[in-house]
Order: C-alpha cells, then structure tokens, then sequence
C-alpha cells in the first residue's frame, strides 16, 4: 500500500483510494494524476490523503492475490491472505477521515455511480457533489466492502474497466469530490440530485452460455427476463425493479444486482445539511 499526502484548501480530511482490485488499474492511474496536479501545501488546515491499495495485485494484473480484498473487511491482521491481512491497513489509513472516496470499474456498462452503506451528512455531500445520477444503497447486501465498515465512505463505479473513458471521468467526479467536501477551491462545487436504488439481492450465475437483456438502471418489466444461462432463467415477477452491475461476462457467480427504485437524494443545502 502506497500513501501520498496532499494539501487542502479548507479544514477538511479526505482520502481517495484507487487500486482495491488489480484487474482495475484506472484507479492507480487517477490517483498518480491527482498527485501530479494537486498541490503539495495547501491553502487550510486539512488534508487529501491518496492511497494506492492493492501494489502486488496491480503488478500482477489480477483482481486479487489471495483473497478479494472488497470482500475482506474489517480483516484480520495475522492472515496469512495478503488481502484479508492488508485490509486493516487500507481501513487505518482512511481512518478519522472526514470523507473517503473509493475508485473503481466494472465490465458493466455505464452509466457511472455511487455506492454507500450509510447515508451520513458527508455520504450526502459526495454523492450529490459527483457528476452522477445514480446511486446504489447496499446497506443491505454485504458488510465485507470499504464503504460498509469505513465511515463516511462513497465508492464509485468510475466507468467500463480497461477504458480511457473510465479514467478521464473518474479524474473529473474525484475534483467534484474534492470540490464538495472543500478541498479544492479552483470552482465553486456542483451539487445536484441523485436518484438513490435500493439494492436486494444479487442474481445468481449457475453455467454455460449467460445473456442479459437490460441495461444498468433500466426498469425490467413484470414478466421478463433479466438474464439466463444453462442453469437460471431470471424471470422477474413484480415492477419496478432495475438491474444494477448487469453484466454476462464480468462476474464469475453472479449476472449483476437486482434493485429498487427508492427516493431522490436532495443537495445537502436543500436536506439541511451543513458542511462537513
């Protein structure tokens, strides 16, 4: 793990972490750029700390090691996993942070967004503070990610994974990031709704050949299929439920995330939010 302090332009302390899976190098990429373009002393009194997470499984080209360290959380210090042991190092050094942004790709297809597990005043500021128009709630799927155990964490699905356009976008939403918890005063911060999907629960894979039918965030009908291989046929019976990471080919065990559209999350000003 890589740590790379920057300065801020406010009171603030945030951190972006790029490079959790080795298989998504746009994460490293955007954080050495950050490094090169912001400024070392800043103008306050916080701080942006960058993290680089996963060094052997970047180098390696491989989403992870031993163990898959989105999956890993809390950790355990005396594994012998790499993963599970790296885990409470990535989590310390994202401690006490105000706000913490986590960068990732998919083999999904676009468009980008947001994922949290805990909707505080800062979840709020970064999620409406992106360039994004949704957002996935996990509250109620998994408690193994950085954003479910690390306070005032936001991961963010930059983009489709391998590509330019996943970096050049994932740049930009990481300085509204940073603009929106006051690190970065070059403009002011845009902060706009966010349309916030519940997610359920993860459809299963079984074997052979998978297709999927809809795209990312596009209500499924009653009565149609989602996506089906050898084994499943997902056949959905109620409405409005939309697919969130669809993808035939990106996961080994599952076609993506079923979810429900829940509310709209409002600006933090127009909440009652104040500043971080």
């Amino acid at each position: 793990m890589e740590t790379i302090e920057r300065g801020s332009a406010g009171t603030s302390r945030v951190a972006i972490v790029g490079g959790i899976h080795g298989d998504e190098p746009a994460g490293e990429t955007i954080v050495r750029r950050l490094a090169a373009t912001l400024d070392a002393e800043g103008s306050g009194d916080g701080t942006v700390r960058l993290v680089i997470a996963n060094e052997p499984a970047l180098a390696a080209e491989t989403r992870y090691t031993d163990a898959d360290l989105n999956r890993a959380f809390p950790g355990d210090p005396e594994s012998d996993e790499y993963e599970r042991a790296l885990a409470p190092r990535v989590a310390a050094a994202v401690d006490g942070m105000d706000a913490v942004l986590a960068l990732h790709t998919s083999h999904s297809a676009p468009p980008p967004f947001a994922i949290y597990s805990d909707l505080t005043p800062s979840v709020r500021r970064s999620v409406t503070g992106m360039p994004i128009d949704y957002a996935l709630d996990s509250g109620n799927l998994r408690s193994t990610t950085l954003d479910s155990v690390v306070p005032h964490a936001v991961s963010i699905e930059v983009g489709r994974q391998g590509s330019e356009e996943a970096v050049e976008f994932g740049y930009e939403a990481c300085l509204a990031f940073l603009r929106a918890h006051g690190a970065l005063d070059d403009e002011p911060p845009a902060f706009t709704e966010t349309t916030v999907v519940a997610g359920d629960e993860e459809v299963p894979k079984g074997g052979g050949e998978p297709h999927v039918y809809f795209e990312n965030f596009e209500p499924i009908p009653r009565g149609a299929v989602f996506a089906e291989d050898d084994v499943y046929t997902h056949r959905v019976d109620e409405e409005g439920v939309v697919p969130i990471l669809a993808s035939e080919h990106g996961y080994e065990e599952i076609f993506g995330i079923y979810g429900r559209v829940q509310r709209t999350l409002q600006p933090p000003d127009a909440a009652g939010d104040g500043p971080v």
